[in-house]
């Protein structure tokens, strides 16, 4: 054999034979997360992560989800471990993860830290702005080792998001209520990603300020504030926008301006949440042209 023949053959046993880099990343919380190799088998403990875990290119790696992980259509078929207040430790346990993508919200400190102590990596995807999103999708990419997917689809998610900052910039400001649900009446303070949404439309979440995620809200508060437009999420069984037709002094219901939207591409910090944002601006443009009624 010549000589380089046998350098290219050494070469290539050599490459053959090394382990894959290990890869670290921050998630949401700060932490470092580090995996020897691509994660082969991940669970998501939230549905805007399933979605997520998609675009990033690691859909077939996901073993188990959290109940109501149903975007893409392939997302239906994923085994199911729990939902977010509550997973099945034993059946996560069995599933043998090496990657855990979780949420972190309210109820979910104390499962976090029970898969935790399992000794699998667990990535926080907790997107605070709309940037954050496709920052999410690329470094679950990272880790996943799905790099070329996840990049183009941050690229894209990256251009909508500018095409929409530039077609809204310096539109005149709508005061606004974000009704998540209506028994109890609760919304989105300043603290969730949905007002980073409204922000961008030109829209100013009229409880931004509460220190809770998701307050409980009385409706004199909401009368009070009198905000211009009010948007409620589409749900069975569920008063939605109906509860302020009643208060016909209210700005909102004087004007028209009483909108349903999907909560499925707004309450969650998924790939989707950039298209939910764009309808949000739709409805805010509306409610701006109500003025000159």
């Amino acid at each position: 054999m010549k000589r380089t023949g046998i350098v290219g053959a050494a070469l290539a046993m050599a490459c053959a034979a090394a382990p894959a880099e290990a890869v670290t990343v921050r998630d949401d919380a700060g932490n470092a997360v580090t995996l020897d190799k691509p994660a082969m088998r991940v669970i998501s403990m939230a549905p805007h992560v399933t979605e997520a875990l998609f675009a990033a290119g690691g859909g077939s790696r996901i073993v188990g989800a959290v109940n109501y992980s149903d975007y893409p259509e392939a997302a239906k078929q994923i085994p199911r471990i729990g939902s977010n207040r509550e997973i099945d430790l034993e059946r996560v346990i069995s599933m043998k993860p090496d990657l855990i993508v979780a949420w972190m919200h309210n109820n979910s400190e104390r499962q976090i830290e029970m898969v935790r102590q399992l000794g699998v990596p667990v990535f926080l995807s907790d997107p605070q702005t709309l940037e954050g999103i496709p920052e999410n999708v690329e470094r679950l990419g990272q880790l996943m080792g799905t790099e070329a997917v996840a990049h183009a689809a941050a690229a894209e998610l990256r251009k909508q998001l500018a095409s929409l900052r530039t077609r809204y910039a310096g539109r005149p400001t709508v005061r606004s209520f974000y009704q998540v649900w209506d028994k109890p009446l609760y919304t989105l303070s300043g603290k969730h990603i949905v007002t980073d949404a409204l922000r961008l439309c030109g829209g100013e979440n009229i409880f931004d300020k509460l220190t809770v995620t998701a307050p409980i809200v009385s409706i004199e508060s909401v009368l009070q504030a009198d905000p211009e437009a009010v948007f409620a999420t589409a749900e069975k069984n569920y008063g939605g926008v109906n509860l302020w037709k009643p208060y016909t002094t209210m700005s909102a219901t004087r004007n028209d301006n009483l909108f349903t939207v999907d909560g499925n591409l707004l309450n969650r910090a998924g790939p989707r949440m950039i298209a939910g944002t764009a309808i949000l601006c739709e409805k805010l443009e509306l409610a701006r042209r109500h003025r000159s009624k």
